[in-house]
């Protein structure tokens, strides 16, 4: 499935924070997948057409990212879409969900969280922003480049030349194999940031409201989370080290599995997705069976 045959199938809702972009397909229980910085909902695709079955799974493209539309002047930082997804929720007359994050989007998904823990059925984060790691080290250079203004010259270099985009000096070391990611799913990521100005300004707005403050601060909240939670962690990620896996089942109460991805990077939900869905499945029928449907 390449980016416009899963976008074919988009459809946008009216919310407080903008209209919001997303893909669905299944039935049941909604699950909703929160995909993280400069990516779309199209990084859920394998989960969507391969656990449809199971769920009515629903992936979300984020304040500032993909086709979500936002006014200029809207808050679009990691607690500003936290809000938003409970916004869509209610959009969609959607009560409660199993919610799945990564990247800047487990972050996201933390303080959703921490701050309507009813309306979490499951939880399971991936490789994300934890506590005081906001923004990583490694990705510290980007958000100064970000913040000097460099970030358009920076997408339209990656999107002229798609080798830039799979280099160590960028978003090469997110992937296990980044020899492999199809020049589709770049143009799928990064295209719909410099659609216009504003789009490239509201991602800008996005990064340089990066702050730890927002996952510090909800601390005590998320150590009252007691909704079923799965940690998945790749262990070769450069930008999430393992100890925040651990910081995670010891500081969620509800954490029910915390598993390793041996040799994977932080986008190992789209480079190994049968066996993350695999884990997800087994962790969908824990939390039902906890009586949670």
């Amino acid at each position: 499935m390449n980016g416009e045959q899963f976008f074919a199938a988009r459809r946008k809702v009216q919310t407080p924070s903008g209209r919001i972009s997303y893909v669905e397909h299944g039935s049941g229980p909604v699950a909703l997948f929160v995909h993280g910085v400069l990516l779309n909902g199209y990084l859920w695709r394998h989960q969507l057409a391969q656990l449809g079955e199971l769920r009515r799974c629903i992936a979300v493209d984020l304040l500032a990212h993909g086709d979500t539309e936002i006014s200029a002047t809207q808050d679009v930082s990691v607690t500003a879409n936290a809000h938003m997804l409970a916004q869509f929720l209610d959009a969609l007359k959607i009560e409660r969900v199993d919610l799945v994050g990564n990247d800047s989007g487990g972050g996201i998904c933390q303080i959703f969280a921490a701050l309507y823990p009813q309306r979490i059925r499951s939880l399971a984060l991936t490789n994300c922003d934890t506590h005081d790691n906001w923004p990583p080290e490694p990705f510290k250079p980007f958000v100064a480049m970000v913040a000097a203004g460099g970030l358009p010259e920076t997408l339209n270099a990656m999107l002229t030349d798609k080798s830039i985009y799979r280099s160590p000096g960028a978003l090469g070391p997110a992937y296990e194999q980044p020899e492999a990611v199809a020049d589709d799913t770049i143009e799928t990521y990064l295209r719909p940031l410099v659609r216009s100005p504003q789009r490239t300004r509201d991602v800008e707005r996005f990064v340089n409201a990066f702050d730890c403050r927002h996952t510090v601060g909800i601390e005590k909240q998320l150590g009252q989370v007691r909704a079923p939670t799965l940690i998945a962690w790749a262990t070769d990620d450069i930008y999430f080290d393992l100890k925040w896996s651990r910081w995670l089942e010891k500081t969620i109460p509800g954490t029910k599995r915390r598993v390793e991805f041996e040799s994977a990077r932080i986008f190992f939900p789209e480079e190994r997705a049968s066996e993350f869905n695999a884990e997800l499945k087994a962790h969908w029928l824990v939390s039902s069976g906890a009586g949670l449907n």
